[in-house]
C-alpha cells in the first residue's frame, strides 16, 4: 500500500510539473539531490552496521540477555496473555532493545516476528491485544541513544551531534507513556462495552 502512495505521490508531482511548464526544475531537483542521497545513506549505512555490531558483541556477552531478564517481568505485565515462554516475548523483547539503542532497521525485523508469532497465538485475522500493544510500544519506542539522528548530525558537521540524547531521552519517555496509557485505556473501554 505505501508503495501505491509514493508512486501516486511521483506521478501526481510529474503530470503537475508537466502541465505547469515546470518539468525542467523538477529533472534539476531530481539530479542535484542524488548524490546528496546517496552519500547520506552511505554515511547511514555505516553508523548503523557499527552499532549492529556492538549489539551483537553485547549478545555475544551476554548483556543483552541481562537486558531481556531486566525487562521480562515488565514485558510479561504488559502482554499478560502470552504464556511465559513464548517464543513472541524473545522478539519483543529484541525488538524493543534493538529500538532503546536507536536501532529502527534493526528492531523492524524482530517486531515483524513477533508480530507473526502474537498472530499464531490469536488464532484470528483481527489484531490481537497484544498485537496492537506491541505497535503502541514500537511507535513511540523508548529510545536511549539516537544513532540515526546522531549520525545525520555529524553527516551535516553539527558542532554537538550528541547533544539530541538527552531530548531524545526525555521525548521517547513521554511518547511510550503516552502510548501505553492511550492502549491501556481504549482496551478498558472495549472490555467494559463488551460486559454490558
Amino acid at each position: 500500500m505505501v508503495n501505491l502512495i509514493w508512486a501516486f505521490l511521483a506521478v501526481t508531482g510529474i503530470i503537475y510539473a508537466a502541465f505547469n511548464g515546470t518539468m525542467e526544475d523538477v529533472n534539476k531537483a531530481i539530479f542535484s539531490t542524488l548524490d546528496e542521497a546517496i552519500m547520506i545513506t552511505l554515511s547511514l549505512a555505516g553508523v548503523l552496521i557499527f552499532w549492529l555490531g556492538l549489539m551483537k558483541i553485547a549478545e555475544e556477552a551476554g548483556l543483552l540477555a541481562g537486558l531481556a531478564k531486566i525487562f521480562r517481568p515488565l514485558v510479561t505485565r504488559l502482554f499478560p496473555e502470552i504464556p511465559k515462554d513464548h517464543p513472541a516475548l524473545g522478539y519483543i523483547l529484541s525488538n524493543m532493545t534493538a529500538n532503546m539503542f536507536g536501532l529502527g532497521n534493526a528492531a523492524t525485523p524482530m517486531g515483524l516476528k513477533a508480530m507473526k508469532e502474537l498472530k499464531k497465538l490469536s488464532g484470528s485475522d483481527t489484531a490481537s491485544r497484544s498485537m496492537i500493544t506491541l505497535l503502541a510500544i514500537n511507535t513511540s519506542s523508548l529510545t536511549l541513544v539516537p544513532t540515526t539522528v546522531i549520525a545525520i548530525r555529524m553527516k551535516y558537521d553539527s558542532a554537538d551531534p550528541t547533544s539530541i540524547v538527552g531530548a531524545t531521552i526525555l521525548a521517547t519517555i513521554i511518547s511510550t507513556i503516552a502510548a501505553l496509557l492511550i492502549d491501556r485505556y481504549f482496551h478498558y473501554k472495549r472490555e467494559r462495552a463488551m460486559r454490558l
